[in-house]
């Protein structure tokens, strides 16, 4: 869904191109020596340059179109085809997974051509590549801080575009993800015995992520916390609020029973 969106962007985007070139000027050469002429610095007229791009974009040389958008900036800057080939750049570097090159591609758009009507979509491709880079919950979650920031960043400043509506539904992973990682480093500190520090990171859970679907497991993990720290009333009042929102889970059923070993009401 993500790459079809934008495909259907950049489609309009780069719609606004001269007719396609006689063979003879376009680049259809395949092999290295001739990737190399395609980049290599030639002074060239915009319309070959970006007609060039777009055509190695067209056969999925990412890499290749990429830099030849960048020499469109380069050669023509300008020229009303840099901004366009500006978000080219960035698509292709995103299609190629060069990710840091495409929120760079992105970002020099934005700060040139602030308020221009492509400015969501350049906002959203930023946000693409820090989403798709999101590492799973047993390694560092910077990555998806940067992501969940830059899917704010345009919900806010663009909240009826299509790729608000997108950003939203993203927002909802990450922060489930990152909700994930803090039950990771509880369950962590609950295995070794640290119940306040598992305490810390399982109420983090239910006080920042409450919607998300680690909430029962985060209540349930507290009543044991609280329980191993003795301190039993504030067991017993997440094991009512567990009660109250889960009751028929499975993690309800687990606080109960603890609750009622230690002669206390869920």
């Amino acid at each position: 869904m993500n790459r079809i969106m934008l495909t259907k962007t950049l489609t309009r985007i780069g719609a606004a191109t001269t007719p396609v070139l006689l063979a003879a000027v376009l680049l259809t050469g395949c092999s290295t020596s001739k990737n190399k002429a395609d980049t290599q610095y030639v002074a060239r007229d915009v319309s070959t340059l970006y007609n060039s791009g777009k055509d190695r974009l067209d056969r999925g040389q990412y890499k290749l179109a990429a830099a030849l958008f960048d020499e469109v900036e380069r050669q023509h800057p300008y020229s009303p085809w840099a901004r366009r080939a500006q978000l080219m750049s960035a698509f292709s570097y995103y299609m190629n997974t060069d990710y840091a090159e495409s929120v760079s591609a992105a970002q020099r758009f934005l700060a040139i051509h602030t308020g221009n009507k492509d400015a969501p979509y350049a906002y959203y491709l930023i946000a693409l590549c820090y989403y798709e880079q999101i590492a799973d919950v047993t390694r560092d979650q910077k990555i998806t801080q940067q992501a969940l920031a830059a899917l704010g960043e345009l919900i806010r400043r663009y909240p009826d575009t299509r790729y608000a509506a997108d950003a939203r539904l993203k927002v909802d992973l990450v922060n489930d993800h990152l909700a994930g990682k803090e039950m990771e480093v509880g369950r962590f500190y609950q295995r070794r015995g640290q119940w306040i520090a598992a305490t810390l990171r399982f109420r983090t859970v239910v006080d920042k992520y409450e919607t998300t679907t680690h909430t029962p497991e985060a209540l349930e993990r507290l009543v044991e916390s609280y329980l191993s720290l003795g301190v039993p009333a504030e067991a017993q009042k997440a094991a009512a609020v567990l009660g109250a929102n889960y009751p028929g889970s499975e993690w309800y059923e687990r606080s109960y029973k603890l609750m009622q070993q230690h002669g206390g009401k869920a």
